[in-house]
């Protein structure tokens, strides 16, 4: 589907379904230089269970008009809009990665958005290498070829997926790909510059479940952890052996972590 918000267009999948504002609604917020594409799998589970499902594009990002947001904050603030901009008063947030940042900060600036909210590799302060930055900056392929190989644990850099045939590497390097030119140096830089996620995170209410790589070398489990204990309602639930592309690592542990937390 498409819909504006400050006149420009953005583009949400709905797992095949048309969004229903008159439904419950759950809003999907996707990683950095990611799209849409990557909640394909609950999107379309979620749509067919009574829930208004929309796995939006950030600005700049994916099918969305405009300019990538330069902060965390300011992305915060247009999901806000873009929730509103949907017909509905309040959702469930799903982000990962820099998503689950933008999921964080837009439930402790707009506590009314949110009914529950899941962050899959979340953490309180979310550096990047310097390497992976000027990388980034300079529009180099290794920016890219640095996070395959870093997000992933390394059985799954090997082979293993769930699904039959799936590349994980591979996958991960063509969706990385497809993001316009600046892209990913913008988003990298937005998350080197976030670090007040536990006095974001103090600021939350709406009940919070937290997913974890036991693997993850990007954002690790500890510092999840850590996110969790700032929180007045949250749950953790570990993947062992899983690194940060837990969506494409474990879609199906993903999916029944989503279902069970946010169906009742």
């Amino acid at each position: 589907m498409e819909f504006e918000v400050d006149g420009k267009r953005v583009f949400a999948a709905t797992g095949g379904r048309p969004f229903d504002p008159a439904l419950p609604a759950a809003v999907f917020v996707h990683g950095a230089a990611n799209d849409h594409s990557v909640w394909h799998g609950p999107a379309r589970f979620f749509a067919r269970r009574g829930v208004s499902a929309a796995a939006v594009d950030l600005p700049g990002h994916g099918r969305s008009e405009g300019a990538p947001p330069p902060t965390i904050a300011e992305m915060a603030a247009w999901l806000d809009r873009a929730v509103a901009a949907l017909g509905v008063e309040r959702a469930h947030l799903v982000g990962h990665s820099m998503g689950a940042l933008v999921a964080l900060a837009t439930a402790a600036a707009a506590p009314r958005r949110v009914d529950r909210m899941v962050l899959f590799g979340p953490a309180a302060a979310m550096p990047v290498h310097p390497e992976l930055l000027g990388a980034a900056r300079d529009g180099a392929r290794k920016a890219i070829d640095l996070i395959t190989y870093w997000g992933l644990a390394h059985d799954s850099r090997i082979g293993g997926h769930e699904s039959p045939g799936m590349w994980m590497s591979g996958g991960g390097s063509r969706l990385l790909e497809r993001a316009a030119d600046g892209v990913l140096a913008s988003d990298l830089a937005a998350c080197q510059g976030f670090a007040d996620g536990e006095a974001l995170a103090r600021a939350v209410r709406a009940p919070t479940l937290l997913v974890l790589g036991e693997r993850d070398a990007m954002t690790p489990a500890a510092g999840g952890r850590a996110l969790a204990g700032a929180l007045a309602d949250a749950k953790v639930e570990v993947f062992p052996g899983c690194g940060h592309m837990m969506l494409a690592e474990r879609p199906n542990a993903a999916l029944d972590a989503l279902r069970d937390f946010l169906i009742p």
